[in-house]
């Protein structure tokens, strides 16, 4: 944070190292690494190179949730090579992801699992929780131990590529 008046409003590099790569996270919550108190969201922005279940159960929270699911090139977010499984509602119905989507999850909506079947290009991960803080049932929020920030020689190393 900054010395000056409006200096508290930009957060920079707010990244965990999850994976061995960057993800931008912010949030006001007491379990995130990165804490804003105050800051009206949970935000997070991962560079998925692999497949994995990213959430093995379904579980739902006390606020809406937008993910995000991009294709990894920046300049083409259309540019997408994956395949993504998730699952929404009590009855855990199954959709598949193969292009850039938004998946819109209402306050109190089950989601998951989510699995991450297949990358052929690495793909951007992301979500938006729209509460500083919130509730997850069935759902264990990371706490800080299985998070990792990254140190600042890792950070020189990935300026440079």
């Amino acid at each position: 944070m900054s010395e000056t008046k409006y200096g508290k409003y930009i957060i920079k590099e707010p990244l965990e190292n999850i994976r061995g790569y960057p993800s931008i996270h912010a949030c006001g919550h007491e379990e995130c690494f990165i804490r804003l108190p105050g800051f009206p969201a949970d935000l997070q922005l991962m560079y998925i190179t692999e497949p994995f279940t990213m959430v093995g159960r379904p579980h739902w929270h006390d606020s809406d949730e937008i993910l995000f699911i991009l294709g990894g090139n920046p300049a083409n977010f259309f540019e997408f090579d994956a395949e993504v499984e998730v699952y929404l509602g009590e009855e855990q119905e199954k959709h598949v992801i193969e292009n850039t989507s938004i998946v819109y999850v209402p306050k109190g909506m089950p989601h998951g699992p989510i699995i991450i079947k297949r990358v052929g290009k690495p793909f951007l991960w992301g979500h938006i929780l729209f509460a500083s803080t919130y509730t997850s049932v069935g759902h264990q929020i990371p706490t800080h131990r299985q998070r990792v920030l990254f140190t600042p020689e890792e950070i020189r190393r990935l300026r440079k590529k």
